[in-house]
């Protein structure tokens, strides 16, 4: 067994730190607004980080290792499984490691993740996901081929960056006051969203359903919400045949995926994503260690 440490999944707004026990028990879980847009000093951070949660190992995750991060760690290519992300781990001083993330070393497609694989490795390791389509839901869905247990290839949809834009700073944004739905309303828009090419186009035809009373604000914020998760798996599925589709994430926003790919014909399993990254950071801390 690993001893105690500490894994935080650190990414650009928020910041998650969990207390791992010996045996992959979760001890104490911490949520906080102490994400990379919040940090202009990571080293005193880390010492805060240490000061809270005592002498113990910690594992970093996410954009820390980014290069907009505390230390830029190079990215492992795919096709990377458990014992190459390892490897990658970059020693950034006494017990404190920074996971590499994973990218996709594809002139024409390029693609890039940091803190997903860890949430990739832990499913493998729980035995959640096998070979075949993974899709991580958030703020830039992630859809994996994982392929003899490693993380093959990924696409990147930055629908949730998207629907964030659209809420703060856009004609829209007065009609993303109200949370989506996951209601008739939204799997409308999924299904345009599925099947058209037009969502541009589409999101502003909302507006003025409103502004004719063809529609109320209420069911607006779900229509867009539809329109852009249904285009995110269009792009996500492409002309790959996945019957069953496990979804990695917070659980209200893959509910939402959940129905979207039920309208595209699939099935869906869904995973906690805490749960995933735990696990993960388990695997990764037991692998550096041994």
């Amino acid at each position: 067994m690993n001893p105690d440490f500490v894994a935080v999944d650190w990414g650009s707004t928020n910041r998650r730190v969990f207390h791992v026990a010996a045996d992959g028990s979760v001890i104490r879980r911490m949520v906080d607004d102490r994400g990379l847009r919040a940090v202009s000093d990571f080293p005193t951070e880390i010492a805060r980080l240490r000061e809270e949660t005592g002498a113990l190992a910690l594992l970093l995750a996410g954009t820390v290792g980014s290069n907009r991060g505390w230390v830029e760690v190079p990215y492992v290519p795919a096709p990377a499984r458990l014992a190459t992300v390892a490897a990658g781990v970059l020693r950034a001083g006494d017990g404190v490691f920074i996971v590499p993330g994973v990218n996709v070393p594809d002139p024409v497609r390029p693609d890039i993740m940091r803190g997903e694989e860890v949430q990739l490795l832990g499913a493998l390791a729980l035995g959640l996901i096998g070979d075949g389509l993974v899709c991580l839901p958030g703020t830039h869905s992630k859809w994996v081929v994982v392929d003899d247990g490693a993380i093959d290839s990924f696409r990147t949809v930055m629908t949730g960056d998207i629907f964030a834009a659209l809420q703060s700073a856009s004609i829209l944004s007065d009609l993303l006051v109200d949370a989506p739905a996951c209601d008739a309303v939204f799997a409308l828009g999924v299904d345009h969203g599925l099947e058209a090419s037009d969502l541009t186009a589409e999101l502003f035809t909302t507006r003025a359903r409103v502004l004719t009373a063809g529609m109320s604000r209420a069911d607006a914020a779900s229509r867009i919400s539809g329109l852009l998760i249904g285009a995110d798996v269009r792009i996500g599925l492409g002309h790959r045949r996945a019957d069953v589709v496990p979804l990695i994430g917070a659980p209200a926003l893959c509910e939402l995926f959940a129905l979207a790919l039920q309208r595209a014909g699939r099935e869906s399993v869904v995973i906690d994503g805490e749960t995933a990254f735990v696990a993960g950071a388990c695997a990764i801390m037991k692998e550096i260690l041994a």
